[in-house]
């Protein structure tokens, strides 16, 4: 069994990799570019001198020097209004930045797998991830214990693992079968000559012994194959990390799909679904708390039901029915009080598949297309269709308050709290970090009159300060979360930065609900009722 010091060694492994998938392609194309040679004979620039002296898309080439803060290798200052962003080079990144030719291989693997299926290892990438490896093999062989650079391959070492991971758990690899008895290559892959190339490299890591051709996991295998969905989120984002030179130097709208309902360019849906999944049941458990405590309430004092926006497959739907129904006061009056359900969302596929869902769960719902957006035009879709009120239930929003279509505000306002430390871009231009706490307070104020009766439940993704980030490498995924959100225009701010733009709305946290996830500097999410 591994102890608390292994286990703790290998969760910082996990998120040194996660930040390795998002800084190797854009370190490697700003060092290619020249940028980093210019920021090491500057004392201090301005990105946006910078992206007028590169010809680059200003909104991207920050969030790229965003994530080099957040590793450590640059520092950080955003005005006091959020007009300007100026970068420093700090002294770890005086030596990183001449090792970023080390990215190279694994930049190439991330960009030449475009061509080839997302799921499968076919034989000529694979001939690339073994370059990449063997050019690893020869860095890390030289037994240079600078921090900087084991700082640059264990981010190589993710690109390597990360995907590879992620499609070995979503293909079954990682089953009772394979885990709990020796197994060989030709087993599982139809080109086992490669995939023992590929199992090697994890034996060399310890995930794996090897005896006589086969394989058997070690308890640390074991322990990075269960999560091997934690790797899931971010590598779904590899469609954009591989187009980063277009994004940052080239077309910012490369990966924008016009077409209504056509398969979107910027991210593997499919394995982000997969590795959210992973990832939420923690949240979960602590909203059902939730939902038990307000059903609990005298009858006369609860809402008429809930509204999911963003309902995706409908499974919070189907599971917050089944917590009412079997925990609650209300379960016990169903009859008398039934229970209004609404999924409301942005993608028709999805509402499909939520209809079809809930009825196979046989529970009853509404289901309506939906903008988190317009919160108006939702309300009165309800109204006029179903007789329903939302300002009468208890509305439900995860994950995507950050993931609005942008919309310039109408007011730029100040608030009372220092300005955001997060990097915001919309079709490449830079957004100034005072507009985007004003553009979510507009939402935010949109959303009021229909939570000001049962409030509203929201489970957000947040940024922290690259500074913190950097000073607590190994500790969270923020650096990815701020690459893989920076770069397909999505809007994380600070969770207390969150809360106080809502409170200036009168929308108060309800503390016995506050939960922070981790419960402390450094929560990148968070869990919280707002009432008036």
């Amino acid at each position: 069994m591994l102890s608390k010091a292994e286990k703790d060694n290998h969760r910082a492994t996990i998120f040194r990799h996660l930040d390795g998938i998002v800084t190797a392609p854009g370190a490697f194309i700003l060092s290619q570019k020249g940028v980093t040679d210019y920021l090491l004979s500057q004392e201090s620039v301005d990105v946006t001198e910078l992206s007028r002296l590169f010809n680059a898309n200003e909104g991207y080439l920050n969030v790229a020097l965003h994530v080099l803060a957040a590793q450590g290798w640059l520092s950080q200052t955003v005005s006091d209004d959020g007009s300007s962003v100026k970068y420093r080079v700090t002294e770890s990144g005086k030596e990183a930045f001449p090792l970023f030719h080390l990215y190279e291989g694994a930049s190439h693997v991330l960009r030449y797998t475009e061509q080839f299926h997302p799921r499968l290892f076919e034989v000529e990438p694979f001939r690339h991830w073994e370059k990449a490896l063997a050019a690893y093999r020869k860095s890390a062989s030289e037994h240079d214990t600078n921090p900087v650079k084991q700082q640059i391959l264990k981010h190589i070492e993710g690109v390597l693992i990360g995907p590879s991971i992620v499609h070995l758990a979503m293909n079954g690899m990682f089953h009772k079968y394979f885990m709990e008895a020796s197994f060989k290559p030709d087993e599982y892959h139809r080109h086992p000559e490669c995939f023992e190339v590929l199992l090697d490299f994890f034996a060399e890591l310890g995930w794996f012994i090897k005896s006589n051709g086969t394989y058997r996991f070690t308890e640390t295998g074991m322990f990075f194959a269960r999560r091997a969905s934690a790797y899931g989120v971010t590598v779904s984002y590899i469609p954009t990390l591989r187009r980063l030179e277009d994004l940052i130097f080239g077309n910012p709208d490369v990966l924008r799909q016009n077409t209504p309902g056509a398969r979107e360019l910027h991210v593997d849906r499919a394995m982000n679904v997969w590795g959210s999944g992973g990832a939420h049941t923690a949240y979960f458990e602590e909203v059902d708390k939730i939902l038990i405590d307000i059903f609990n309430q005298p009858i006369e004092n609860q809402p008429k039901g809930l509204l999911d926006m963003g309902c995706g497959n409908g499974a919070f739907l189907i599971h917050a029915f089944d917590v009412i129904e079997r925990q609650t006061l209300r379960g016990r009056m169903l009859e008398d009080y039934p229970l209004i359900l609404v999924g409301a969302d942005f993608n028709d596929e999805a509402l499909r598949v939520s209809r079809a869902n809930l009825i196979q769960a046989d529970v009853w719902a509404k289901f309506v297309h939906a903008d988190i957006g317009k919160p108006d035009v939702l309300a009165h879709t309800l109204r006029e269709d179903y007789g329903i009120e939302l300002g009468d239930l208890l509305n439900f929003i995860s994950f995507i308050d950050h993931n609005r279509i942008w919309k310039f505000p109408a007011i730029e306002r100040s608030f009372d709290m220092p300005v955001s430390s997060g990097a915001y871009a919309y079709r490449g231009q830079r957004i100034n970090n005072r507009l985007v706490e004003s553009s979510l307070y507009e939402h935010l104020q949109m959303w009021e009159p229909y939570i000001s009766k049962h409030g509203l439940l929201i489970i957000e993704l947040h940024t922290i300060d690259p500074a913190l980030t950097a000073a607590h490498i190994g500790k969270t995924a923020a650096t990815a979360y701020d690459a893989t959100h920076g770069y397909s225009d999505q809007y994380i701010i600070e969770l207390e930065s969150f809360r106080q733009i809502a409170a200036a709305l009168g929308l108060n946290s309800v503390a016995k609900y506050a939960t922070r996830f981790p419960d402390n500097e450094l929560a990148t999410v968070s869990i919280q009722l707002f009432r008036r």
